[in-house]
C-alpha cells in the first residue's frame, strides 16, 4: 500500500459557470500541489462536492486525477455513500482506475446503528481489495462513528485509518491511545490538526491546503517531527484562514479564495452558491496573513532555513 502521511489535500472540483467540470484547472491545481509538497491528493470528497456529482462525473474526475498525478504522490478517491451497494460500486470504480485508496464516509441521512456502520464498512472492504480510510464527520452526516466501533474496524484487513473531522481532541486522544499498531489517525479539521498530530496523529486531510499548500505541508512536517514550538507558531498564523474557509457553505469560500489566486473559478454545484460579498471580506482577511506566510515558508524552504523566524516576524 502507498504510504499516506502528512498533508493530504481534500482537493476542490473546479467547475465552469454552467456546472460542467473544469479539467484544465484541476490539472493545474494537481501540479501545483505536487510542486508545493502536498503528500497526497484526496479527490471527490466532501470538499470536492462528491455528493453532487453523477456516477460518470465521479469516475471522470477521479480517473483524471490518477492519470494527471501519474504516481507522483498517492491518490485517495472518495467512494462513500449512504447505500452500501453504491459504496461498493464506487470502490470498485476506484480500484479499476488505479487509485491507491478510498475515503469512506459514514452513511449519511439514514442514521444506522453502530452495528450497521460496522457491517457497512466490512462489506465494502471485503467486496473490493483496496485500502480504505474511514471518515467520521457527524456534523454533516448526522451519525457518529464511535471510538469503540472504530477500534473494531481497525482490526479489519484493508481498513488502514480514520479521518476524524469531529474536532474533538479528547476523543482523538482516546483513539490514539488505544489504536492497534499500523492504524493511522488523520485530522479532518484544520483548526485542530496540529494538536492532533502532536498527540501522535499521522497527518491531516486538509481544506486549507487548497489555498496554502506549502504552509500546510510544512506544518505537518513540523508537527509530525515533534517540533511543537514551530508547528504551533505556524498553526496560529493559519487559524484565521481555517475559520474563514467555513464562513459559508464549503467549498464556496475555498473556491472563492482560489479565484483570488487566479487558480480556479468560484462556481459550485447548486444548491451551494457563490460566496456573498460580506463573506468575501472575511475570507480576504483570513488569507492576508496566510498568504504572506505561505510565501515566507516557500522562501525558507528554498534557502534551507527554518521558517519560524519569519513566522514570528
Amino acid at each position: 500500500m502507498k504510504d499516506f502521511a502528512g498533508s493530504i489535500v481534500a482537493i476542490v472540483t473546479p467547475m465552469r459557470e454552467d456546472g460542467s467540470l473544469d479539467f484544465e484547472s484541476l490539472g493545474n491545481l494537481i501540479d501545483w500541489h505536487i510542486e508545493s509538497g502536498t503528500a497526497a491528493i484526496c479527490v471527490a470528497g466532501t470538499t470536492g462536492e462528491a455528493s453532487t456529482l453523477s456516477f460518470d462525473e465521479h469516475r471522470e474526475i477521479s480517473e483524471f486525477t490518477v492519470n494527471r498525478v501519474a504516481k507522483r504522490c498517492p491518490v485517495m478517491v472518495g467512494a462513500g455513500s449512504n447505500s452500501t451497494h453504491e459504496a461498493v460500486e464506487l470502490t470498485l470504480m476506484a480500484k479499476q482506475i488505479g487509485a491507491d485508496a478510498t475515503l469512506q464516509v459514514t452513511p449519511y441521512y439514514v442514521r444506522p446503528s453502530q452495528d450497521g456502520l460496522y457491517k457497512h464498512f466490512v462489506t465494502v472492504s471485503e467486496a473490493v481489495d483496496l485500502p480504505m480510510m474511514l471518515y467520521n464527520v457527524p456534523t454533516r452526516t448526522g451519525i457518529d462513528l464511535s471510538v469503540e466501533t472504530t477500534l473494531r474496524l481497525a482490526q479489519v484487513p484493508g481498513i488502514f485509518g480514520l479521518k476524524d473531522a469531529t474536532g474533538n481532541l479528547e476523543r482523538a486522544g482516546a483513539l490514539l491511545g488505544l489504536r492497534p499498531e499500523g492504524f493511522k489517525v488523520f485530522s479532518g479539521d484544520d483548526a485542530t490538526s496540529v494538536p492532533l498530530m502532536l498527540l501522535g496523529g499521522d497527518g491531516t486531510v486538509s481544506v486549507s491546503a487548497n489555498v496554502v499548500p506549502v504552509a500546510a505541508a510544512r506544518v505537518s512536517v513540523l508537527a509530525k517531527g515533534g517540533n511543537a514550538k514551530a508547528a504551533a507558531a505556524l498553526h496560529l498564523k493559519l487559524l484565521p484562514l481555517h475559520a474563514a474557509l467555513f464562513v459559508e457553505s464549503s467549498p464556496a469560500p475555498t473556491k472563492w479564495a482560489l479565484t483570488t489566486l487566479g487558480r480556479a473559478s468560484p462556481f459550485c454545484r447548486s444548491p451551494i452558491v457563490e460566496l456573498s460579498e460580506t463573506a468575501r471580506g472575511t475570507v480576504l482577511r483570513g488569507m492576508e496573513r496566510a498568504e504572506a506566510f505561505e510565501t515566507a515558508v516557500s522562501v525558507d524552504l528554498e534557502s534551507n532555513e527554518t521558517p519560524i523566524g519569519l513566522a514570528l516576524g
